[in-house]
């Protein structure tokens, strides 16, 4: 089976009223807007669509608004944002259900300076060793650029053997940053999982994600709702989850595996061979996010 080809976003203007829209491969490479991108969410706005902006990242949706505003991707032109870190902090604020009722208050953060801080205000302990943690708060590798998640075994095992619990804060297994491929905080998860160890993800593809966009949006009904994103396993594996139609963008994540390159057409088989491998269905896709 292959799907619809898109031109642009504009040909569904009329099919939905509001979009939840990935950030990092759909609006931005980590560097830089993508390509039509700006031109798009005003294109977006101007014709009356309501814009959830939904992002694995690490971080609050303050400083998640503040670094894309440093791509152009300014406040007026999307209504909400919602973050895997901003829902990883509000349940370990609640602590409303059992997997977080039952962590204590001393955390271990594994991952870069610049997600440091995401629970200040709550009522936990940072501690500089895994030895003193109840559990491990994972925002991604200390060093994306020189390690993988194979360089973290022994913190693992570790971890293993206190049976200490996980929060992954960014499901992503791997993002693009400019032209380079990156590990993220889910491919340390993933490895933790693989030895036994407990670990609970917050953001896409889980449904509690999509939940929270859907309260942001006012109403709009999820038949008139649409995802846009550039990972088969996370957004439009959630938007399957979340009962809503999705659009898959060649030109991120999956660049290279489709063929989505400049100058090449991309290979339509092995989009489709991978949205079967991985049961996760767009309903439709575009080269890149444009109008």
């Amino acid at each position: 089976m292959t799907f619809p080809v898109l031109s642009g976003m504009a040909p569904l203007a009329g099919r939905y009223d509001a979009a939840i829209l990935d950030l990092w491969g759909v609006l931005h490479d980590g560097q830089k807007p993508t390509p039509g991108a700006l031109r798009c969410l005003a294109e977006m706005r101007a014709a009356g669509w309501r814009l959830v902006l939904l992002s694995n990242a690490p971080r609050s949706l303050e400083a998640t608004r503040d670094q894309i505003a440093t791509f152009g991707i300014q406040p007026g032109s999307y209504d909400a944002i919602v973050t895997s870190g901003g829902l990883s902090r509000t349940a370990l604020e609640a602590r409303a259900d059992p997997w977080h009722a039952k962590l204590g208050r001393r955390f271990y953060h594994l991952g870069p300076e610049r997600d440091h801080g995401l629970l200040n205000g709550l009522d936990y302990e940072q501690v500089q060793t895994p030895e003193r943690a109840h559990f491990i708060l994972n925002t991604g590798l200390f060093d994306d650029e020189t390690e993988t998640a194979a360089d973290y075994g022994g913190l693992l095992a570790l971890a293993k053997h206190k049976n200490m619990p996980m929060l992954c804060a960014n499901p992503d297994r791997f993002v693009h940053r400019g032209a380079k491929l990156v590990p993220c905080a889910g491919a340390i998860g993933e490895a933790y999982e693989a030895i036994g160890g407990d670990c609970h993800y917050h953001g896409k593809p889980f449904a509690a994600a999509y939940a929270a966009c859907f309260a942001r949006l006012n109403g709009v009904p999820p038949a008139r709702v649409i995802a846009v994103g550039d990972s088969l396993a996370t957004d439009i594996k959630g938007a399957n989850i979340a009962g809503i139609d999705s659009v898959l963008v060649l030109e991120g994540l999956h660049a290279a595996e489709f063929g989505a390159l400049p100058g090449r057409d991309a290979d339509l088989n092995a989009v489709d061979s991978a949205a079967t491998r991985l049961n996760a269905r767009p309903t439709a896709i575009l080269r890149s996010f444009t109008w």
